[in-house]
């Protein structure tokens, strides 16, 4: 407990100061207990040390901008971004340059960029989120927004995916384009395979998603110490679906997208091999995060389909007892049954290895959390 004591400086200020300190309390949000005595015009106020901790602290933004060869674009989304936001202290502007072969770098730096990291080589942008997180962690943030350096995004919804983050009801907040925002021009591919993505994935998961594919989204600070690194060539798909697995509050929010036509992405080079990355990508993080029911609807399927058709070749076999006409019906059954077995079998061992996971993600998310507050 911390006690923290008020002196007048002439008659009454006690109590006047001790108003706009109880004012900084509940302005700031934050929950104190506290006695307040009369004497000598002496205010005693007993809060706890953390509590104090948290109104001194500021709150520190981090706007990532992950860019790869963006050097006609970047100077202008970064200009374009807002530098003070409601319940925000500090606002940094960081780029990632992903191994640009354009100036990218020189140019962020030049309009304005706090932080810019380069990477030597292009190592896509799974390893560019990586190493975004990492650094914003290293910098004491709070909050980091993510969006893309083509000027697709409206910085001035920015304040939108904020508020929930800030307000303490999500820990994520993911740009809806397809449900409630806009996508417009978007190719009617690309629309329909995200909208496909997201309700097959939302299905298997139990839980509604509106965008699964948005890199316009905002953390907070537990959000990116608890989750893994990404592996893929993109992240979007891979972080949600993590969040979700680690019962992280996610809220999409209605944001409005431009593509511009004729505009070659970055990340899909071709739709099918989009597709094929993406799915590859899905069904890897569905894997470890519901093991049992990615392993276990399929083994209770094929062995339903095996009770089946053993029942038929019990209908066939019964009236003259002759198993060789329909032996097919029979091998068949027993293929099915130790198939689904099989499946069963690898829910159980998936299930015990998701477990042994999480306590090793539970140590790093310890290690993570002491590394990065040491710094700051």
């Amino acid at each position: 407990m911390l006690i923290v004591d008020i002196k007048h400086v002439d008659n009454g200020s006690g109590g006047s100061c001790a108003r706009l300190f109880c004012q900084l309390l509940n302005n700031r949000g934050i929950l104190a207990t506290y006695r307040q005595r009369l004497k000598n015009s002496v205010i005693y106020l007993t809060i706890h040390y953390n509590l104090l901790t948290n109104i001194l602290k500021s709150m520190k933004l981090i706007i990532n901008i992950p860019a790869y060869n963006e050097a006609e674009v970047i100077g202008k989304t970064i200009k374009n971004l807002p530098r003070s936001f409601d319940g925000v202290d500090e606002v940094l502007i960081q780029v990632v340059d992903d191994g640009s072969k354009d100036g990218t770098a020189g140019i962020a730096q030049e309009a304005g960029a706090d932080i810019v990291v380069s990477h030597t080589t292009n190592r896509r942008l799974g390893a560019t989120f990586n190493t975004a997180v990492e650094n914003a962690l290293k910098n004491g943030v709070d909050i980091m927004i993510n969006m893309d350096a083509d000027g697709q995004f409206d910085s001035r919804e920015i304040p939108s995916l904020l508020k929930p983050v800030l307000d303490g009801t999500a820990d994520m907040t993911v740009g809806d384009r397809f449900k409630q925002g806009s996508a417009d021009g978007i190719p009617v591919i690309k629309n329909t395979l995200n909208k496909l993505g997201a309700k097959i994935v939302g299905i298997f998961l139990n839980t509604d998603i509106d965008d699964l594919t948005c890199g316009f989204r905002a953390h907070n600070r537990e959000t990116l110490l608890r989750l893994n690194k990404v592996n893929g060539f993109t992240y979007t798909q891979e972080t949600i679906i993590d969040a979700i697995g680690k019962n992280l509050k996610i809220t999409w929010v209605p944001v409005t997208v431009k593509y511009f036509e004729g505009r070659q992405s970055r990340v899909v080079k071709s739709v099918w091999k989009f597709v094929n990355n993406s799915a590859k990508i899905i069904i890897k993080a569905m894997r470890d995060v519901r093991p049992m029911k990615f392993f276990g609807i399929p083994g209770v399927i094929i062995m339903s389909a095996s009770f089946v058709t053993f029942a038929v070749f019990l209908i066939l076999y019964l009236p003259d007892l002759h198993v060789t006409p329909y032996r097919n019906y029979l091998f068949t059954s027993i293929a099915l049954l130790l198939i689904g077995m099989q499946f069963l079998i690898f829910a159980l061992i998936a299930d015990m290895i998701k477990s042994n996971r999480q306590l090793t993600e539970d140590m790093m998310y310890q290690i993570k959390k002491q590394k990065y507050e040491s710094k700051n």
